[in-house]
């Protein structure tokens, strides 16, 4: 009997490094991972690709490492938190620390290029961050070559190949069909004619590569970088990379129009596959693609758990001044549960978990808060259902606006460490979108998941199947869905709820502009 056919995907998520593998069947068989944070250095949100390698490295040895038998990797692919900067020169040097999604320092760039293009162009996109390089006159400009998203870097260095997925290409640059809009390359080289810099916007960016396209295969020093031990070995076909936006997708079976998803961790995101275009452009969405190529708006705040994730750590700390050592895991579980207590309005407290800026709700920088009144009732309870609240309140009020356009959504899935404990998080997104939320047993695998998933379709797929129909019939066809329904009263209260946070942006506004530290 031969051996196992696996497929590999990796995502350097914004807490997690995450490896899984999954068999011809798509089940999960074997994981690692490795936990690192973002720093904030120089006024810069960053990470060190140093670290990343060591994450990368760490992840997938200890996925072997867990392996009883031998396995056969027939594909793997390479996913990346979305978007950010990563400038390298023409030895591949690089050229400034990397520069993630979280950071809202290109707020004049990006309301400049959304104004030229007629089309919204966020913050965090790839055109933004080095269009607010050329604004701000940073010397390394001129000496650029080439521009990475964190996925397409890691790519090119296992592969030899300078492609990004169409998903992740659509946060790089605005798209026409399958590849850059060519009439907004000509605009934004016409805009930029006078810095006379040595090249133009096509020169700098990956091939665009759709899901199921030949993106090279490991290379022999790839195989090294990823897997020192030489088990990987070269020449295994590597997927087209994708953001951690399109492999949330691919793994909640949401690449179909009137789909949705919500990955909720660090930041917050709802990705809704469209039936038609919206009648404007917007701010506060974003038009991206599903990895196939469809399009799709997304709603992306910058601030989620990172908060929660604060305090869970201080009631950790706390027990241990006691000598009692409670893994973190059961710290999470204990203070969701602890919400559900809450009163339904969180006893008119209020939070906000503003760690950086927030571009949804007009904030370059954060302080979080927690507020209450004289006749709150300031319970364990109400503070932890405050906080996760929190956690969906500038996602709630962005979506407002697909709302307002009528978007069809048959359905929404959650996925992401806030849906981890059972039933907690995802009742109160339903709540708080007021729509039913699924999640499936595969939610704690997450984007490395997906990753894994649009391996496999790249190896297996039939001619002219798309990847929402390989999907569908191969691949979710008896999965495991638990659905909750909006609850009436619970619904009311994070309605409630919502008009105390955005009353509380105001004193948020005033700690933003008084409290530096």
């Amino acid at each position: 009997m031969g051996e196992q056919k696996t497929f590999l995907g990796v995502e350097l998520g914004s807490t997690r490094i995450k490896a899984v593998l999954i068999d011809e069947q798509h089940r999960p068989v074997a994981q690692g991972g490795y936990t690192w944070e973002n720093r904030f250095e120089n006024g810069v949100w960053t990470y060190a690709l140093e670290e990343a390698w060591d994450g990368l490295r760490a992840a997938v040895k200890e996925l072997l490492d867990s392996l009883e038998t031998p396995v056969g990797i027939e594909g793997l692919g390479i996913s990346g938190m979305m978007h950010g900067y990563l400038p390298f020169d023409r030895d591949g040097k690089l050229l400034t620390p990397f520069r993630t999604w979280r950071n809202t320092f290109t707020q004049r760039a990006s309301a400049e290029l959304t104004e030229l293009f007629g089309c919204n162009i966020p913050q965090r996109w790839s055109v933004a961050h080095l269009y607010h390089a050329v604004l701000q006159g940073e010397k390394h400009v001129k000496d650029i070559r080439r521009i990475h998203t964190l996925a397409s870097y890691i790519h090119e260095k296992l592969t030899g190949t300078f492609e990004a997925g169409i998903g992740e290409a659509s946060g790089m640059f605005p798209l026409d069909g399958d590849g850059y809009d060519k009439d907004r390359m000509a605009k934004f080289d016409a805009l930029i004619e006078k810095h006379r810099l040595p090249w133009t916007i096509g020169t700098l960016l990956p091939a665009v590569c759709p899901a199921g396209g030949d993106a090279g295969a490991l290379t022999e020093e790839g195989a090294k970088l990823l897997d020192p031990s030489g088990r990987l070995k070269a020449g295994i076909p590597v997927a087209p990379p994708e953001g951690d936006a399109g492999t949330g997708m691919v793994a909640t079976d949401s690449v179909a129009a009137r789909t949705g998803n919500v990955s909720a961790g660090t930041s917050i995101f709802a990705m809704i596959v469209l039936e038609k275009p919206l009648s404007r452009a917007y701010e506060e969405i974003d038009i991206v693609a599903t990895p196939s190529g469809k399009p799709v708006a997304m709603v992306h705040c910058a601030n989620c758990t990172s908060d929660l994730n604060a305090w869970a750590d201080t009631y950790r700390e706390f027990l241990g001044a006691f000598g009692l050592d409670i893994g973190i895991k059961k710290v999470y579980d204990k203070l969701y549960e602890l919400s559900l207590r809450g009163d339904a309005d969180c006893g008119g407290m209020a939070v906000v978990n503003y760690l950086s800026g927030e571009h949804i709700t007009g904030f370059e920088a954060g302080r979080p808060l927690v507020m209450r009144s004289p006749g709150s009732k300031f319970t364990l309870a109400n503070f932890l259902r405050a906080q996760l609240y929190a956690a969906l309140s500038s996602l709630a009020i962005g979506m407002r606006i697909l709302q307002k356009e009528n978007v069809a959504i048959d359905s929404v899935t959650g996925h992401g460490g806030f849906f981890k404990a059972p039933k907690v998080g995802q009742q109160y997104l339903a709540n708080a979108l007021n729509v039913p939320v699924s999640v499936m047993e595969t939610a704690g695998e997450g984007g490395a998941y997906g990753m894994a998933l649009l391996a496999a379709y790249r190896a297996q797929k039939a001619k002219n199947e798309t990847l929402d129909a390989y999907l569908e019939s191969r691949v979710f066809t008896n999965a495991k869905r638990l659905t909750l329904q909006p609850d009436a009263d619970g619904a009311a209260g994070f309605q409630t709820y919502l008009k105390r946070f955005e009353c509380a942006l105001k004193a948020e506004r005033a700690a933003v502009e008084g409290y530096e530290c």
